[in-house]
């Protein structure tokens, strides 16, 4: 027990686990062929909270050496005050990047296990501004084949999502024509009514991203993400102000001054729970981008964002991101149904994310030291 009597944290433990992806993957500016998990468990008061991210291996070394210490003890319902003491902690290792993930990891942790402890689904925790939290499908890899992106987006419509998200961002000559001829396959396959979103991962130029966000008009694309660098801020600013599509940006925030930075040039914030500084800074962008007049969508990790989600009233919606929801599906019990295009957190009454985490997975796709 902590000093005021209430359940203090007691322990941090931390697994590394790659997953293969099902096909090869890359999208304006990267490729892949596996995705790594750095899982986060919080202990006390006779529960166990579950957080996560997605990014470098080192991330775990983080959490031990950096980060366990300052939470330790802690009373388990004073998550705010664990967020702040894992941001004085790293002040001089530098909180950007995979730190960040590492304060994300343990916060979204923490979040579950208050919430475990008191017996309740986070999102009534937090307080629902919406019974459900409405998605879009998001995949479509530059590696794709016609066939591969067919299949994916025919799936998400089977399961009733109607907004639909590619990759594009190949660059110049006969690669940025290839980008055009993918978004009007896509257009094709998805149908006109639907919501077509691209994502060219900052990958073109200003001038570029205007040329091709003009075209794309042409093909009912709403939404045009990281067109030019997210660090190029003019940048997304004069493309915003050039196309018709809402622009959007921020997965990159590791903290809340870098979205108060964002907002003037953006039509949409996007933060990530599992890089900002987990559920208790990604809150705090919601308020932020709420108080410009702006909403706010979730990127990726679904399933660590879907409760806090559920609490935000400017909220446009959750990435439904394939590489992500393929993992949670596979390593977790709980793990949430898309079907009408929209997921109901918490619905069941299950505590804290509602999420189990399945041992033999775990233990299958698990780095060993």
């Amino acid at each position: 027990m902590s000093t005021t009597g209430t359940p203090a944290v007691e322990r941090l433990d931390v697994q590394v686990l790659h997953f293969p992806t099902d096909a090869p993957e890359a999208d304006g500016t990267l490729a892949w062929d596996r995705t790594t998990m750095v899982l986060v468990r919080t202990h006390g008061g006779g529960r166990t909270g579950v957080g996560y991210t997605y990014g470098d291996p080192a991330t775990a070394q983080v959490v031990t050496e950096l980060l366990a210490g300052a939470v330790t003890g802690r009373p388990v319902f004073d998550v705010p005050a664990a967020n702040e003491a894992m941001s004085r902690a790293v002040r001089n290792a530098g909180r950007p990047g995979l730190i960040a993930g590492a304060i994300s990891a343990v916060d979204i942790a923490l979040w579950d296990l208050k919430a475990r402890v008191l017996g309740l689904p986070l999102a009534d925790l937090l307080g629902r501004a919406h019974d459900e939290v409405s998605l879009y499908g998001s995949g479509g890899f530059t590696t794709y084949t016609h066939d591969r992106l067919a299949e994916q987006l025919d799936g998400w419509a089977e399961q009733g999502l109607t907004r639909f998200k590619i990759k594009i961002g190949e660059r110049w000559g006969a690669r940025e024509r290839r980008d055009l001829e993918r978004t009007e396959q896509a257009r094709a396959l998805v149908g006109d009514h639907a919501d077509l979103y691209v994502d060219a991962n900052g990958a073109y130029t200003r001038k570029q991203a205007v040329r091709i966000g003009r075209t794309l008009a042409g093909l009912g694309v709403s939404w045009f993400e990281e067109p030019v660098s997210s660090d190029d801020l003019a940048g997304l600013a004069h493309v915003r102000d050039a196309v018709t599509a809402d622009v959007a940006a921020g997965e990159y925030g590791y903290d809340l001054p870098y979205f108060a930075r964002m907002i003037p040039a953006v039509d949409c914030l996007q933060a990530d729970a599992t890089r900002c500084g987990g559920i208790t800074v990604w809150l705090r962008a919601a308020a932020l981008a709420q108080a410009h007049g702006l909403q706010l969508s979730g990127h990726c990790a679904p399933h660590a964002h879907a409760h806090a989600a559920a609490a935000v009233p400017n909220l446009r919606h959750l990435e439904w991101f394939h590489d992500h929801v393929r993992i949670e599906n596979l390593l977790f019990d709980g793990a949430l149904d898309p079907s009408g295009g929209a997921i109901r957190p918490g619905r069941a009454g299950e505590p804290g994310l509602g999420l189990a985490i399945r041992a033999d997975v775990a233990e299958q796709y698990r780095v060993r030291a």
